[in-house]
């Protein structure tokens, strides 16, 4: 419980009325979530404006209310700001005692590989002995609490009262995904953070946030607002993110696969096997604290493969050591570390392999089948999810990834579903999508079979598939079901294989498993 007058010295009130000396037992911005003696702060949503549920929230207990719009017709204590969405983040930060404060803070963002390099990084500090926190699009965890993710990034109340949480069972370090809404709908404001990431930027988005620019704009707000006494890490093979290093007050990391022009950068890469084996190099001295890294070099073995997990990794292993890990530390980690689900995730590797991958758009599309060019097999079974509700732009440029792809790792065909008994009416595949779908890869001359249901895209593949062969499960939303399917339906095909060694992929999922 806190004053009323003490929890608003946090924002810039523009105008109040009926005020009160009162005390507050919390915040609410869904009104059904109000209890008696809560602020009830007014967010104006896509879908719902909160300053038209005032109602049920004065019913509910409502103490005072938080609005952008004057509201005739109610006594209770109103107060007025710009942005309501900001005043929500500070606060809830005032409310739980600015937590993130007490807590090393780690933001990580990135159109692709937010979640492996959050896990990964997560993996290395684990390892070291500090207690964690890991929040993003799957879990929210720390200490003894586990919860599936809803948002990729918690709105700010909620987001502030885990953190709420962190602080008393004491954990010391967190990393979260930051997801681009997130950062222009203000979900993060007031986190604290002590190091961020951009790890690499291409087209996703875009319906949402009204153009390429503005999703980029939203994303580089992270290392934008970063202060001088924060890290930011940078990726210089992506030109978005290398763009960056001057345009932040932060202490600056850099790092590059492909350019070795930054602070580490990578030699010897092996691919050949799927997982990666190469050696990164200290090219330029840095001093963290009382910690100097001077020039050297190290080997690294991932357990999780991918070429994008090179990239992943190469974050992970910054974050380590900015957060005093010991080298070895963060080798064994990165060899040990079985990598998360759908993300380039091998859930079958027999006579041949089947990988389960989100294959989300063209960017994440151009890493994955990077990593195939590189692999040694036989022939590709490509089983496709198309990505419903994400618009024709999206689709058609994930389309015309595969399309170029294609010549370079021998696919002529790709089986296609529209997923549609597997994904919820927000992920269904519009019209417009399909269409653009089908124009691109037949323009490409690639045969295509399609499938309503994902079972029946999936045993086409599996029917035909020869020692050698890769068969990839490759989509968002409709492929969330796809591994427990095909796992099945190979148990089915192959009951000399055994169950419990099969299944074993499945054990610890999120995704798909309801």
């Amino acid at each position: 419980m806190i004053k009323l007058e003490v929890l608003l010295t946090s924002i810039e009130v523009l105008e109040a009325w009926n005020e009160k000396d009162i005390s507050i037992t919390g915040l609410a911005y869904n009104s059904k979530k109000v209890t008696s003696g809560n602020i009830f702060v007014c967010i104006k949503g896509y879908k719902a404006d909160g300053h038209s549920y005032i109602l049920e929230a004065a019913a509910n207990g409502a103490a005072a209310v938080i609005v952008e719009d004057y509201q005739e017709g109610w006594d209770i204590p109103q107060f007025r700001v710009e942005n309501s969405r900001q005043a929500l983040a500070a606060l809830s930060d005032k409310f739980y005692g600015n937590p993130s404060k007490d807590i090393k803070l780690i933001g990580i963002t990135a159109t692709n590989g937010k979640t492996t390099t959050s896990f990964m990084t997560n993996a290395i500090l684990e390892n070291h002995g500090f207690k964690t926190g890991l929040l993003g699009t799957v879990a929210v965890k720390f200490g003894d609490y586990f919860e599936p993710s809803i948002l990729t990034t918690p709105e700010s109340l909620d987001l502030h009262h885990y953190f709420y949480q962190m602080k008393a069972q004491g954990i010391s370090h967190a990393v979260m995904e930051v997801s681009s809404s997130a950062l222009e709908l203000n979900r993060v404001g007031n986190a604290d953070f002590d190091i961020v990431s951009l790890n690499n930027i291409s087209r996703e988005h875009i319906d949402l946030h009204g153009s390429f620019e503005q999703y980029y704009n939203s994303k580089a707000s992270l290392i934008r607002k970063a202060g001088p006494e924060q890290w930011a890490i940078l990726n210089l093979d992506c030109p978005y993110a290398a763009s960056l290093v001057k345009e932040t007050k932060a202490q600056v990391l850099t790092f590059g696969v492909e350019n070795n022009q930054g602070h580490l950068c990578c030699r010897n890469l092996d691919l050949s096997t799927g997982r990666a084996i190469f050696t990164v190099e200290i090219c330029r001295p840095f001093t963290v604290g009382g910690i100097q890294y001077l020039p050297e070099q190290f080997d690294i073995e991932l357990g999780t493969p991918g070429y994008h997990s090179v990239y992943n990794s190469m974050v992970a292993i910054l974050v380590g050591l900015l957060c005093g890990v010991p080298i070895p530390t963060i080798q064994e980690s990165l060899k040990t570390f079985a990598g998360v689900e759908r993300r380039f995730e091998f859930i079958f590797e027999d006579d041949f392999k089947i990988i389960d991958d989100h294959f989300a758009n063209s960017g994440n599309i151009d890493v994955t089948l990077g990593t195939l060019q590189r692999m040694d097999y036989k022939k590709l079974k490509l089983v496709y999810a198309i990505r419903g509700s994400r618009g024709a732009t999206v689709n058609g440029e994930s389309a015309e990834a595969i399309a170029k792809w294609a010549p370079k790792i021998g696919l002529t065909e790709i089986i296609a579903t529209l997923s549609q008994s597997h994904v919820t009416e927000k992920d269904q595949v519009m019209d417009e999508e399909l269409s653009v779908f089908l124009d691109v890869i037949s323009s490409a001359g690639i045969t295509i079979h399609l499938y309503n249901e994902l079972p029946e895209a999936i045993s086409h593949a599996l029917s035909s598939v020869k020692p050698g062969d890769v068969v990839m499960l490759a989509g968002c939303q409709g492929m969330d079901y796809g591994a427990k399917i095909a796992l099945e339906q190979l148990s089915q095909w192959r009951p000399d294989i055994d169950k419990e060694g099969l299944f074993e992929p499945l054990e610890k999922r999120v995704a798909g498993m309801a």
